[in-house]
């Protein structure tokens, strides 16, 4: 399904992507580790276009999305969160999700009451129970971030980034926040590459890890394999 071929991306001197190869099939789930500074949020802004690679190419569906931008790289299927949410912070929580459904679908023709429905299910989906006249401002942490994966699902996408999802979070959250992505998995089946700093609920729900140091990948494997790689530990914790 995707493919990043030897991508790199420099900020001046500074190299923050170094020749990552990665393969991802249709219906993986991915977890994206890496310490702070990694690469990880880099790469998901390349992957999703709001940034151009230095070199190299990622191929989606056998399609060459490497120069396109994030807008058009939705519309083909694939759509993202945000490590800080994003939301329009006029329009109601409803609205917003409504705005991904109409405009994130490509060349298909949505009619606003199609996309209102879309959003209703979604938002009951990711369990955000709010009113039509409810604003972003009002919504906690953990309602925010909600939102942010329900504004992706209204695009309909077929490969889903999710950026730190359950950053901030309380151990409560985090244990919803869990079920929610393995709904999204298992009843969607759409295929996942996620981010995440909260290690133990990442390695439960993940089918493969692959870890980023400095920009390079230092390992790739099941969670079990890359919980015992010296590599990773030590990126993690220094040397034993």
């Amino acid at each position: 399904m995707l493919e990043i071929q030897q991508i790199s991306k420099n900020f001046g001197g500074l190299k923050a992507l170094n020749r990552i190869s990665l393969a991802v099939k249709e219906g993986d789930f991915v977890g994206l580790i890496g310490p702070n500074g990694s690469g990880k949020t880099t790469l998901f802004n390349v992957i999703s276009g709001h940034l151009k690679s230095s070199s190299g190419r990622i191929v989606f569906d056998d399609r060459d999305i490497t120069s396109l931008g994030s807008d058009k790289i939705c519309r083909l299927g694939i759509s993202r969160t945000f490590q800080i949410p994003r939301p329009f912070k006029s329009m109601s929580v409803v609205d917003n999700v409504v705005i991904s459904g109409l405009f994130g679908k490509g060349d298909k023709y949505v009619s606003e009451a199609e996309a209102s429905r879309d959003a209703t299910e979604c938002l009951d989906f990711v369990g955000l129970k709010v009113d039509d006249y409810t604003k972003p401002s009002e919504l906690t942490g953990a309602g925010l971030r909600k939102l942010e994966l329900a504004r992706a699902l209204a695009t309909k996408p077929r490969l889903l980034l999710i950026d730190e999802f359950m950053s901030g979070l309380n151990r409560d959250e985090i244990l919803n926040a869990s079920l929610i992505l393995e709904r999204i998995h298992e009843e969607m089946g759409m295929t996942i590459i996620w981010v995440e700093h909260v290690m133990a609920a990442l390695m439960k729900i993940v089918k493969k890890v692959v870890v980023l140091q400095y920009g390079e990948m230092i390992a790739e494997g099941e969670p079990l394999e890359i919980s015992k790689d010296e590599k990773v530990i030590e990126a993690y914790f220094g040397e034993r």
